[in-house]
């Protein structure tokens, strides 16, 4: 990928942190269309089985190797959160040929495209795919569901999987929601998270601060109605809400800690109130 969009040197500028027990975050840059600083972040989490479940991957560095060592268990399960995160999923398939592969439908068919001109995406062999059809049945393994809820919001244009950590309240997602700047994102780089006049126009439409208004009219009048499913959009947003969520990790901006439930009612309040 072009070192427009993700660092030539992620292993300088990567932040490793533990948010909550047996919860860690990657935190790296990410230039969206090379000129907005959106940030990226991989989840790990050690399972109350002792395997670990990686969530949106990023760059596979040498700190990250010595990191899984030190968690202590085998990288059991890789996923991607939509077909727009999957680029670092190659690397980390090839590291851990044994993981369970979970994708949201049309990923495969995506990959496979885009191999016909960068090989370096190779085509993986998914072990749980989730559909609009199997979405209420799938189950990834009775011991990822003994920490994990998933919920697929097949209505988003990116076809989302969100996770719940049940042990942390940790929600896990990468573009149901942001929560720009993304400051521990760019902390080790030099640079502003807030710099530059793209950026200053994504921050202001794309964060969680005062009423979140910008935010949620995004998602209301353009995220949410995409792909002309609002209702089950909705639907998801109210299963999501369901959950008693303390954390949420975003791709893309700032990790809430503590607040994950009044943030994420906040951002989501016309959906959650049927607004019409």
């Amino acid at each position: 990928m072009s070192e427009k969009l993700v660092p030539k040197n992620p292993e300088e500028v990567m932040v490793i942190r533990e948010i909550a027990p047996g919860v860690t975050t990657l935190s790296v840059p990410f230039l969206r269309f090379g000129m907005i600083k959106f940030g990226g972040r991989a989840t790990i989490v050690k399972m109350s089985s002792g395997s670990l479940a990686v969530f949106n991957p990023v760059s596979l560095t040498p700190t990250v190797q010595t990191k899984i060592k030190e968690l202590g268990g085998p990288v059991s399960y890789i996923a991607a959160p939509d077909i727009e995160h999957h680029i670092f999923l190659s690397s980390w398939a090839a590291a851990f040929p044994a993981a369970h592969l979970i994708a949201p439908e049309g990923l495969a068919e995506k990959r496979a495209t885009l191999n016909a001109s960068n090989p370096d995406i190779s085509i993986l062999p998914f072990n749980s795919i989730f559909t609009k059809a199997n979405k209420s049945t799938l189950k990834v393994s009775d011991e990822f569901e003994q920490d994990f809820e998933t919920e697929f919001v097949d209505a988003h244009r990116n076809k989302e999987l969100v996770f719940f950590h049940k042990g942390s309240g940790t929600l896990i997602e990468a573009d149901l929601m942001f929560n720009l700047p993304a400051t521990e994102q760019y902390s080790r780089t030099g640079e502003s998270a807030g710099s530059g006049w793209a950026t200053i126009i994504a921050c202001a439409l794309q964060g969680t601060k005062g009423n979140a208004k910008w935010q949620k009219r995004i998602i209301w009048y353009g995220l949410s109605n995409a792909t002309g499913d609002r209702k089950g959009f909705g639907e998801s947003v109210q299963r999501i809400a369901g959950w008693p969520i303390r954390n949420i990790v975003p791709s893309h901006g700032d990790t809430i800690l503590g607040e994950g439930k009044e943030v994420f009612e906040k951002v989501f309040q016309w959906h959650l109130e049927g607004k019409k």
